[in-house]
C-alpha cells in the first residue's frame, strides 16, 4: 500500500480550533491531547470516533467542487492521509508506522462540524463519502506525519478460518488424549 499520513489535527475540547501536530502519541481510546481521548468531544461519550481519518483527495475534491476550502482543520478530522482508500479500511486492521488501528466505520458530517466551521456548505461538502472513517488504536505508539500504512488485514477472520481453526484445535486435543 503507497498511502501515507499527510498531517495529523487534534483539539484539546470541543469546538477548539484543530491544531497541526507533526507526530501524536496513539492508545487505546484515542490520540493523547484530542478532545475524544480526554473525554470533551462535543458527542463524548454517545458518540466517540477513537481517531477519525480524512482523504486529502477528497479535501482537494471539496475546494474544487464546493469551493470551500478545508485543509486547515475545519473538517474536524485527525488524519488527512494521501494515497489510501480510507473505505477499504473499515471492518479492517491496519496499520500506520508503529500503530495498528481498526476501521469501524464511515464518519458522515454533523451539522456540529458546519457550525464549528462557520462555512455554509461544509456538511454537504463532507457527504458521498468524503466525510472519511473512525477507527479504535488497536496498538498504541508514536503516530508521525509520513508514517505510511501497512497491508489492511480483515479485522475478523471469515467463519471458515474460525471453523477451521476450531477444527484444529479439537483434533489437537484428540490427540493429547490418545497419547
Amino acid at each position: 500500500m503507497d498511502g501515507h499520513v499527510e498531517r495529523i489535527r487534534i483539539a484539546g475540547e470541543d469546538s477548539a480550533p484543530m491544531e497541526s501536530v507533526e507526530s501524536v502519541e496513539a492508545r487505546p481510546g484515542g490520540l493523547v491531547g484530542d478532545r475524544y481521548y480526554e473525554g470533551t468531544g462535543y458527542y463524548s461519550p454517545y458518540d466517540v470516533c477513537e481517531v477519525t481519518f480524512v482523504a486529502a483527495e477528497a479535501l482537494e475534491t471539496i475546494r474544487e467542487e464546493y469551493d470551500i476550502d478545508l485543509t486547515d482543520g475545519r473538517h474536524r478530522r485527525n488524519v488527512v492521509t494521501r494515497g489510501v482508500d480510507l473505505h477499504d479500511l473499515l471492518d479492517h486492521r491496519f496499520s500506520v508506522g508503529e500503530v495498528t488501528f481498526e476501521g469501524t466505520r464511515p464518519r458522515p458530517p454533523c451539522a456540529h462540524v458546519e457550525r464549528v466551521a462557520d462555512e455554509e456548505g461544509v456538511m454537504e461538502a463532507l457527504t458521498e463519502g468524503r466525510g472519511g472513517i473512525c477507527a479504535d488504536v488497536v496498538d498504541g505508539g508514536e503516530l508521525r506525519v509520513g508514517d505510511e500504512f501497512g497491508v489492511p488485514e480483515p479485522a475478523n477472520p471469515e467463519p471458515s478460518s474460525i471453523a477451521r481453526a476450531m477444527r484444529e484445535r479439537a483434533d489437537e486435543r484428540a490427540e493429547k488424549r490418545v497419547e
